[in-house]
């Protein structure tokens, strides 16, 4: 997965995503989630959206959907991106999380602890790429502690 742009950890990631839709809520004989993770997941979902479009919003023309950074890009320490150093995984998390939770799904909880597993391993590689073309941005890690949770 680490050849190229990154088009595997791309292929993976659409794969884990379409998991958790997919996947039968019930799958093996689970239970359900109590029916109040219905209208605490649409919440969860919501904020995990606002995230996402405030991260994309600040990375403008750098948006690229490989970890690889582009040629032309340029170092984004601004926005949603002076919490957290990876928003938009951190937005599809909790989104994913969200969705879980609404859909009142075990098996799409436990897939979205698995999608948020991999996002951490797949930030990890983006910030060997990040290290490589921008030296400032170990500075950047110093400050902003958090990968994909603010802590």
């Amino acid at each position: 997965m680490n050849q190229g742009r990154g088009e595997g950890w791309v292929v993976a990631q659409i794969i884990l995503i379409a998991a958790v839709v997919l996947i039968p809520p019930d799958l093996g004989g689970l239970p359900r989630l109590p029916e109040w993770c219905l209208p605490v997941g649409i919440v969860v979902g919501l904020i995990g959206g606002m995230i996402g479009l405030l991260a994309v919003r600040s990375l403008g023309r750098n948006l690229t959907p490989f970890p690889k950074p582009k040629e032309d890009t340029t170092l984004i320490q601004s926005g949603i991106y002076r919490v957290v150093r990876h928003p938009i995984y951190a937005g599809l998390v909790v989104c994913v999380l969200g969705y879980s939770l609404a859909r009142t799904s075990i098996p799409s909880l436990i897939l979205a602890v698995v999608l948020a597993i991999f996002f951490d391993q797949k930030a990890r590689r983006e910030e060997q790429w990040l290290l490589a073309k921008f030296p400032e941005y170990q500075s950047y890690q110093q400050r902003v502690r958090g990968r994909i949770l603010p802590f």
